[in-house]
């Protein structure tokens, strides 16, 4: 009976392994059919510079030199041309010497990030595809970025379809943020994670003629009143990347005293219109109109300089932004002019703020308070703006530049030089708890410039091809910072610090790119 039993018991063990070794063959034999696919880069940088336009008391905030470095790959699974999946891994960035992110003695940081995982779908028998998952977004643009949602990673699923060669479709569902409030007013957390989605629903109709690209499309979306103070208070504070301009309080860097929700969602919405004609090519023409509107969740109460509670105002926030972009190729580089007007804050609290609201802004006109070139290399060193959040709202522009200028093999220049101008109203100022700080350490949305304020900014950033696959570029930029001092004077940041004062900025920075 012990003989039968133990008999038994290996057959069935046999039994169990040969169906594990069965199973794992055909696993094997089934990824057989799939193809993987691997691209990556490395880079490595130095920077030296200093990015911060207003200061006091003679203490800098942070260091002028930085190195550092960012490792990514990105795998795709390929089973056809109708299915495949990709997932996009990130090592850094890096600062040398950083302990937190694994670059310091001992380099033992868990740096490793997922950045993109996603899975591409053609549903059967027709021409509708499908991206789900982990995704980069960038809403249709023309002439300098998008100002509403560009490069940003989200979750989400994004639908298209083509319906012939000029014509398509495409229709998407973002959310991002989710489940991330948590209430610490009572013992059992009772509304933890309890209105604190917010969700982006959109479309978007490429329309392709001969010679002219047009795009017109429509975000709607809808704010838990739970969302943004579950994600760090970024409603009403200016740290971190979640851009704090999503949120309508007025000036952004007014001093919020107090806050009343009325309502358990606020809608969000925009629209954009980016046409480009090259019909007239080597001309270039591309220009953008966008429209944005967040709605408040009632009142705040705003400090003014002297430190009174002595206004009560509304949370709403909506603008407009233009831009457009004029260039013409010619066989030694590419010359051109572009520009930008975007609503401004008109001085009174009380109507909420008019400056155009985004999601996360990604402005590229130039590459040091703009994000043009490669992204990493002109964002992530000492003397750096966060170019990942530039933000045209409140401003106006104008620049000249010439692009992909080549006069030796393998060697490419870009020269910019921008004149920034405000359109706040001055009077805002007072109401602001920091004197606009706009430094790499303080806000996410771009320099806050009223109508008396200028800055003139000069780039040249040049590329040199070293082999096929790696390149050195080398990034430099310049502020003059025309801001006014007696328009400056009437914020509460300048009573209460000393030698407060407002200087240029500068930056230099050395970028090796090796891709494979």
């Amino acid at each position: 009976m012990e003989k039968n039993t133990l008999f038994a018991r290996v057959k069935k063990s046999c039994m169990v392994v040969m169906l594990a070794a069965g199973m794992l063959l055909g696993a094997t034999a089934g990824a057989q059919a799939v193809d993987f696919k691997a691209k990556g880069q490395w880079q490595v940088g130095f920077g030296l510079g200093n990015a911060n336009l207003r200061g006091g008391n003679g203490v800098r905030k942070d260091d002028l030199f930085g190195a550092t470095q960012r490792f990514r790959i990105q795998l795709d699974a390929v089973a056809s041309e109708n299915l495949s999946g990709r997932v996009w891994f990130e090592m850094g960035s890096q600062d040398w010497g950083n302990a937190g992110n694994g670059a310091a003695l001992g380099a033992d940081g868990v740096v490793v990030k997922v950045k993109n995982a996603f899975i591409d779908w053609l549903v059967p028998e027709t021409d509708l595809k499908f991206r789900m998952g982990l995704q980069n977004v960038y809403l249709p643009n023309a002439a300098g970025g998008s100002n509403v949602f560009g490069n940003a990673d989200v979750a989400g699923i994004t639908a298209s379809y083509q319906f012939n060669d000029m014509v398509g479709l495409t229709a998407f569902w973002y959310r991002p943020a989710n489940d991330n409030y948590v209430d610490n007013r009572y013992a059992d957390a009772r509304e933890t994670h309890y209105l604190d989605n917010f969700d982006l629903f959109g479309i978007a109709v490429p329309v392709t003629l001969d010679g002219v690209e047009v795009t017109p499309w429509g975000m709607y979306g809808m704010l838990g009143k739970n969302a943004l103070d579950g994600y760090g208070n970024r409603w009403r504070t200016a740290d971190g990347s979640f851009n704090t301009s999503l949120l309508a309080n007025p000036g952004n860097q007014a001093q919020v005293a107090g806050f009343s929700s009325s309502r358990d969602y606020s809608s969000v919405f925009f629209v954009g219109l980016p046409i480009k004609v090259t019909a007239a090519d080597p001309l270039n023409i591309e220009f953008d109109l966008n429209y944005g509107y967040v709605e408040g969740f009632g009142k705040t109460f705003v400090h003014n300089y002297k430190g009174s509670f002595d206004k009560r105002a509304e949370s709403n926030r909506q603008g407009w932004l233009i831009k457009a972009l004029v260039e013409y190729k010619m066989d030694w580089g590419v010359p051109g002019i572009f520009g930008w007007y975007a609503s401004g804050d008109d001085g009174d609290v009380k109507n909420g703020s008019e400056r155009m609201p985004s999601v996360k802004s990604n402005g590229r006109f130039t590459s040091f308070m703009g994000a043009d070139g490669t992204d990493w290399y002109s964002s992530n060193f000492k003397g750096s703006f966060n170019e990942k959040h530039t933000n045209y709202a409140g401003t106006w522009g104008v620049g000249l530049q010439v692009r992909d200028m080549s006069f030796l093999e393998d060697l490419k220049h870009t020269f910019r030089v921008a004149l920034w101008g405000g359109t706040n109203d001055a009077s805002m100022v007072k109401y602001f708890a920091t004197a606009g700080s706009w430094d790499n350490n303080t806000t996410y949305e771009g320099p806050y410039l009223t109508t008396n304020d200028n800055l003139v900014e000069f780039n040249l950033d040049s590329t040199y091809r070293i082999y096929e696959n790696l390149s050195v570029n080398l990034d430099l930029g310049y502020i003059i910072n025309c801001m006014d001092q007696e328009t400056w004077k009437h914020s509460r940041a300048w009573e209460s610090r000393s030698n407060f004062s407002i200087h240029d900025a500068w930056k230099a920075q050395l970028t090796f790119n090796y891709t494979f």
